[in-house]
């Protein structure tokens, strides 16, 4: 079986579990929100809020690199330090932040591949003490990678060009729904999808257990679908975090060279005047 183009970006539950201790490993739980995380986290882990802290109030917009150097300090990560993310719901938010992490320039970070629900369905030990951290004067020492993200002004001058693969669920893709079924459907977008976007659904790139399935598997279901490795590709979901962890299966996990995320995705597109929409 094919390897992974870059298998080092993933870590199994067996590697946490012995690096749980580890004290150039730090843990991250990073979702929407910490509720999950106060229920009951993996021991050693902190907690990053998703809109909170990877957020630049007021702005629609996330954290600069300084920002982030903030962030990193506080969860007391230095130069040798290893982050390891993780989160529930397949790691959409986890997968956010690896996304954000190595667009401004931070490389030492992994996925825990299967996230919170593997890691449950282990039986894996659970806690609600927090860890205590000592802050660091860490500062990223690499630039920003604007090539990893897709901005509003790109995406419309790529319309026919670039191959854009909307992530989410077929109903949100044919204008059926405004979002995943289980969030309000109220909102100020239009309902459908950019025009020419192909449909690959992020949760076909995972197994039931939430780890990704098999390079082959992969490959075989992007080029189903007309997404190559010479392609030009633009993912987008609705807010961001869906087409995040589709990134990272096309650009970390298959290796395909030229692939952004286009975080504005639906919220912003959909919201736009005049812009050319199908359903």
């Amino acid at each position: 079986m094919a390897e992974y183009a870059k298998p080092d970006v993933l870590v199994d539950t067996d590697w946490l579990g012995d690096h749980v201790d580890d004290p150039q490993v730090r843990i991250v739980e990073v979702d929407e929100d910490t509720e999950a995380y106060e229920k009951g986290h993996i021991r050693g882990a902190v907690a990053w809020n998703w809109f909170e802290d990877l957020h630049a109030a007021p702005r629609r917009d996330y954290i600069d690199q300084d920002g982030l150097n903030r962030l990193l300090q506080r969860a007391g990560v230095g130069p040798d330090t290893t982050v390891v993310l993780y989160g529930g719901n397949n790691n959409w938010f986890a997968a956010y932040g690896y996304w954000l992490l190595r667009y401004l320039g931070f490389d030492n970070v992994k996925l825990l591949n299967g996230g919170r629900k593997r890691w449950e369905l282990e039986s894996r030990e659970l806690t609600t003490e927090e860890p205590s951290i000592v802050p660091t004067t860490f500062v990223i020492p690499a630039a920003v990678r604007p090539e990893l993200r897709a901005m509003r002004d790109e995406v419309l001058a790529d319309l026919g060009k670039a191959g854009f693969v909307d992530v989410r669920s077929p109903e949100e893709y044919r204008g059926e729904m405004m979002a995943p079924a289980h969030l309000p459907q109220e909102s100020a977008m239009v309902p459908g999808h950019i025009p020419g976007a192909v449909n690959v659904p992020w949760s076909r790139a995972a197994n039931e257990d939430g780890t990704f399935k098999s390079v082959d598997e992969l490959r075989a279901l992007y080029a189903e679908a007309g997404v190559t490795p010479d392609s030009s590709i633009i993912a987008y979901c609705r807010i961001g975090e869906r087409s995040a962890h589709t990134w990272f299966v096309l650009h970390e996990l298959l290796g395909y060279g030229n692939v952004a995320n286009y975080d504005g995705s639906w919220t912003e597109y959909g919201s736009l005047v005049g812009v050319p929409v199908e359903w």
